[in-house]
C-alpha cells in the first residue's frame, strides 16, 4: 500500500502518513466493507482515495499542466522517441522523475489498472483531460527513459 501511496505523492513521508490514515480510517469502518472484493482491494481504494485527498489538500497540480514546463503542445506521433532499452529500473527512475500530475496519471492508468472513467471520476476531471495528460505523461516518460 505503502508504494501505491508514493508513486502518487512522490514523498516519502506524505506516503507513510496517508498509508497510515488509511489503515486507521479502514480499521475503523470495517462494518461498512461489504465483502463484495476482496479486503485488500478495499483497503488499496482507500490509499488511492486518500492520496489523491491528501494532494489536493497540499494543492499539488494534478491537471493544470498548461502552464507547465512539460506541457506539450501538438507533437506527433511519429516524434516521439521509443525507448532504446526497457529496463525496469530505468522506467521507475524515470517515473519518479515526472511531475506531480503526470506520475498521478501514469500510476492510475498503467500500475493501479484504472480506466479513464474512473480516473476522471476520483480526480474530478473530464474523460478527455485524462486521456490527453496520460498521453502527455507517457510521452514525457518515454523522453525521461531515453535521458536516462
Amino acid at each position: 500500500m505503502y508504494n501505491i501511496s508514493m508513486r502518487m505523492l512522490g514523498i516519502k513521508e506524505d506516503a507513510e502518513d496517508v498509508v497510515q490514515d488509511s489503515f486507521v480510517d479502514a480499521f475503523k469502518r470495517l462494518d461498512s466493507f461489504r465483502y463484495e472484493s476482496t479486503f485488500g482491494s478495499w483497503l488499496k481504494r482507500i490509499v488511492i482515495n486518500k492520496s489523491i485527498n491528501y494532494a489536493k489538500l497540499k494543492q499539488i497540480p494534478v491537471t493544470s499542466l498548461d502552464q507547465h514546463s512539460y506541457h506539450l503542445k501538438e507533437i506527433k506521433e511519429e516524434t516521439v522517441e521509443k525507448p532504446r532499452h526497457m529496463d525496469i529500473n530505468r522506467i521507475k527512475k524515470a517515473i519518479t522523475l515526472l511531475p506531480n500530475g503526470y506520475r498521478q496519471i501514469i500510476s492510475l492508468y498503467l500500475i493501479e489498472g484504472y480506466d479513464h472513467v474512473e480516473i476522471s471520476e476520483v480526480l474530478d476531471i473530464s474523460v478527455s483531460t485524462s486521456k490527453s495528460q496520460y498521453h502527455r505523461a507517457k510521452r514525457k516518460l518515454i523522453e525521461l527513459v531515453n535521458e536516462l
